[in-house]
């Protein structure tokens, strides 16, 4: 399904951030951008696939959490409230890549900046497109994770 992309390119920005991010030099903040913007267009995609045809996309990815009765997947919900919050945060989390690639140019750091801003896109997206309370909780502490990391 093309909508599993949306979280996973924040994931793999990240990942090449932290894991190629010597190597790459500044391209590995062009790979955030470019990623954050596609993030983005996709998230515009899915808010009008869901309003013109007005249907929910459930992505499951597989079983969390699974003891007799109490059966936990972790899954994506893309509704219509879903789906305007992901337009904000995806659009706002471009926006911030880019000023952030320019603003920052000469410092040193960059790309872990960089890495960690896709991070937190990721997390973010985590908690808006939750399916169950105890992964949107996973979201919200990854945001609060990274904000804490990165002071």
């Amino acid at each position: 399904m093309l909508y599993a992309l949306i979280p996973l390119l924040p994931l793999l920005s990240f990942l090449s951030g932290s894991c190629f991010g010597i190597s790459l030099g500044y391209g590995a903040c062009i790979i955030t951008v470019i990623s954050s913007f596609f993030t983005c267009l996709l998230s515009l995609i899915l808010f009008f696939n869901v309003f013109k045809a007005n249907l929910v996309y459930k992505l499951v990815l597989g079983t969390w959490i699974n003891a007799e009765y109490f059966d936990l997947s972790w899954s994506f919900c893309f509704d219509s409230l879903t789906s305007v919050m992901l337009v904000v945060v995806t659009f706002i989390s471009f926006l911030v890549h880019l000023y952030s690639t320019e603003y920052m140019k000469t410092d040193p750091h960059l790309i872990r900046f960089m890495s960690y801003l896709s991070l937190f896109t990721l997390f973010m997206i985590i908690l808006v497109t939750a399916n169950n309370f105890l992964q949107m909780f996973v979201g919200w502490e990854g945001v609060g994770f990274i904000i804490i990391f990165i002071n």
